[in-house]
Order: structure tokens, then C-alpha cells, then sequence
């Protein structure tokens, strides 16, 4: 068995290099070369890599080399937390962590807590303490509240997804957590864009961080076929069952703009005979493995899911995503079509366009810089050819307009962060 794998220090240990090697790894990942030797070194980072970089291994290989130092009988306390804006996301990286950590010397335990199930079972989890703690912000909050766990000991701050984290509001909770920790730390930001809330928050918190920027590399672009129908947004949901019975699409992933949204595209879709989920943020736990697991499994046809909870899919071979409401942001649009055509596989991404939606489209195509031909399905010409109304909140069809949303009002106080 090799004892190196190309990119990966040998400083590292044997130990970890072995869990590479049994990860199958053949080499380490741009975000990875790059990060690992700064992060051994001490360094602050703040670095912007896509989901599904490896950025991840990136920052645990490090914090898993520095645990390993501690003598066996060394009293266990927190020293690395990881916070990320979802529960998928939290029990993907715990898992990765416990998987690396597996040959080491001294047993590390890795906990990965969240809301949307009940906190008992994470307290007692909790007795004894742990090693690393992977987090939603919110729950990390509940469970020091109920004494279950301190701050005091970690050495090793990760944000991972930090964009996310605080578009999804989590900008007051991060706030709270950084008061409680030491103030001699080591601070790694991950992020697939830097936003000013994450440049101001950056600068206020790291010290001389090394900057590293991966670019993603359109791989699966050339083999992502992709489609603007144009069509009423009212006869949407019926556009939408008839592509998926009449033109062979296999599974699909449907992005839509609201929880209420993804409950009732998936309703109607199954009354009409097709075997459909919705997927958001609102879901159990349990319910949304479920959802995961017989997606993957092929037992459900389509999965319709917010922005939000669509974090923790990661379906492999899935045939076609479709945008039912078009993302807010351009960026948004890469990460979602982003999840066809992949390992070299061809994909399908299809967006409907209506009359309201037309203007935010063709910015997503400008800013990407794409020309997309509409394309109208027969039976399906729409009627309704009218321009959006900036002024009416209700016509963008889930797309940012010139009113300040919740969220974008949690940016603006997220900037504010000290």
C-alpha cells in the first residue's frame, strides 16, 4: 500500500495518509495543495472553492494532524469546531472527519449536531465531551445554552460555506459564537463567493490570512445541455408534467423558490400519477433521508426542493434538473444546473421563462455569459407577454426584485459583525 499520495504532506503522519490512500484518492485537489501546507503551518485562511472541491479533507486533514499530537491522557475537550449553514451538510462532514481520523493513535470523537430533530440524544452524545464538533449555528447555540458543551478549548475556528451562512441568516448566531471562543485561534473561511458581509467579517476576525482562490473548472458544462422554455407562469406545474411524462427525463431535481412552493408542485405531481417529494427546510430529519435515500435508490421520479435544503443533494447520474422558478442570483444558476452532467455524464438543465421572469433571465445569461434560444412547447404558447412590474413584489416569481427581503435584510446586519 503506497504511504503518500501526490499533493498530500508526508507531514501529515502515516496514519492519515493511510485514510487517504483507503478513500481512494489519486491525488490531492487544487483547494487542497494550496490549503493543507498553509493550514500546517498556522496560517488564518480564507479561501473560495466550490462545493465539491474537497475542501472539506482540506481543512480536516490539518485539524485531525494537530488532535493526534495530544497525548493519550490528556483530559478531552473541544478544539475544532466546524460550523455549516445545513444538517446535510453537518453529518456529510462529521462522516469524512470520523473516516479520516479512523487510523489514528488516540480515538477522536467527532459529533455532528443540528436542529430539526430532538436535542437529547445530541446532549448525551455530548457527555464527555468531544474532540471535534461539526454544527448548525443554531443548535451549537441550544446546546451551550444547556451547559452541554463550552468554547473555551477550541483552537480551531472553520466556517464552511460562509456565504451561505449568512445568506441564510445566520449572521447574529455566528456573532454570539465568536464572542465565546478564544481569542487565540486559528480561523479557516471557506466560500464559494466573498461577499462585502464576508470580506468586512474576514477582516475583522482573521489575522494576515492567506488568500486562496480555486477556479471552477467547466467541466460538466460542455455536457449539460441546456433549455429556456417559455411559458405562462401559472401553467408552469402543467409544463412541468408533461416534459416529465412525455419526453423521457428520467429522474429530475426542481428547483423552487419557496417551501409552500415545494409542498404543492410535488402534490400536484403526484395526483397526476408521477412519484414526487418535496425537500425543504421544514422536513424531519428522518423524512428528508428518506427523501435522499429513495431518490437515489430511483423508487421517487422527481424531488422538488428549495435552494436551501438542495445543499445536502448530491445525486449521482441524475439525468435532468429544471428550473421551475429561476434562481436569484447567477451564481445560484451555475450551482444548480451544476448537479447533471456529471463524471463525464450528460445532463439536462431546462429553466421556464414567463413574461415576468424574462428581464432576471436573460441577466443570469449576460452575467454567465450564455445565449440560451427560448423555445416554446406546443400546446403550451404563452399568452401572457406583458412585461414584469418591478413595482409589484408579487411578479417576480420568486426572483430577487428591488424590495429588500428578509434575508437580504440579515446581510446588510451580518455586514455589522465585530
Amino acid at each position: 500500500m503506497p504511504d503518500s499520495t501526490p499533493g498530500f504532506p508526508q507531514a501529515l503522519g502515516a496514519a492519515l495518509l493511510r485514510a487517504v490512500a483507503d478513500k481512494g484518492y489519486a491525488a490531492a485537489t487544487a483547494i487542497q495543495s494550496q490549503a493543507i501546507p498553509a493550514i500546517l503551518e498556522g496560517r488564518d485562511i480564507v479561501a473560495s472553492a466550490s462545493t465539491g472541491s474537497g475542501k472539506t479533507v482540506a481543512f480536516a486533514l490539518p485539524l485531525l494532524h494537530r488532535l493526534a499530537g495530544f497525548e493519550a491522557s490528556t483530559p478531552r475537550a473541544l478544539r475544532g469546531l466546524i460550523l455549516v449553514p445545513t444538517r446535510e451538510l453537518a453529518s456529510q462532514a462529521g462522516d469524512v472527519i470520523a473516516s479520516l481520523a479512523r487510523y489514528l493513535p488516540r480515538r477522536l470523537k467527532v459529533l455532528a449536531v443540528f436542529g430539526g430533530v430532538s436535542i437529547n440524544p445530541q446532549m448525551m452524545d455530548l457527555r464527555g465531551g468531544a474532540d471535534i464538533v461539526v454544527a448548525t449555528p443554531g443548535r451549537l447555540l441550544d446546546l451551550i445554552d444547556r451547559n452541554a458543551l463550552t468554547l473555551a478549548s477550541v483552537g480551531m475556528l472553520v466556517l464552511d460555506e460562509a456565504d451561505r451562512l449568512l445568506d441564510l441568516g445566520f449572521g447574529e448566531e455566528i456573532g454570539r459564537i465568536l464572542k465565546l471562543l478564544p481569542a487565540q485561534r486559528q480561523n479557516l473561511f471557506f466560500s464559494a463567493t466573498f461577499p462585502p458581509a464576508i470580506a468586512l467579517l474576514a477582516k475583522s476576525l482573521l489575522r494576515d490570512p492567506l488568500r486562496i482562490e480555486v477556479r471552477d473548472i467547466p467541466q460538466a458544462a460542455p455536457d449539460i445541455v441546456q433549455r429556456a422554455i417559455e411559458v405562462d407562469a401559472r401553467r408552469r406545474t402543467q409544463m412541468l408534467r408533461h416534459l416529465i411524462q412525455n419526453e423521457g427525463l428520467g429522474r429530475a431535481l426542481v428547483f423552487v423558490a419557496t417551501k409552500h412552493a415545494a409542498e404543492i408542485v410535488a402534490d400536484k405531481l403526484r395526483k397526476a400519477g408521477i412519484a414526487a417529494e418535496p425537500f425543504h427546510g421544514e422536513l424531519s430529519q428522518g423524512k428528508r433521508k428518506q427523501v435522499l435515500f429513495d431518490f437515489k435508490q430511483e423508487s421517487l421520479k422527481v424531488v422538488v426542493a428549495t435552494d436551501v435544503a438542495a445543499r445536502g443533494i448530491d445525486i449521482a447520474g441524475l439525468p435532468a434538473v429544471i428550473n421551475y422558478d429561476l434562481p436569484r442570483s447567477p451564481v445560484d444558476y451555475i450551482h444548480r444546473i451544476g448537479r447533471t452532467g456529471r463524471a463525464g455524464e450528460s445532463g439536462l438543465a431546462i429553466s421556464f421563462v414567463s413574461a415576468g421572469t424574462e428581464a432576471h433571465f436573460h441577466l443570469i445569461e449576460k452575467r454567465q455569459r450564455l445565449a440560451i434560444e427560448r423555445e416554446q412547447v406546443a400546446g403550451f404558447e404563452p399568452a401572457d407577454t406583458r412585461p414584469v412590474n418591478a413595482a409589484d413584489p408579487s411578479s417576480t416569481g420568486g426572483i430577487k426584485g428591488k424590495r429588500l427581503s428578509r434575508k437580504d435584510k440579515l446581510r446588510q446586519a451580518a455586514s455589522g459583525l465585530s
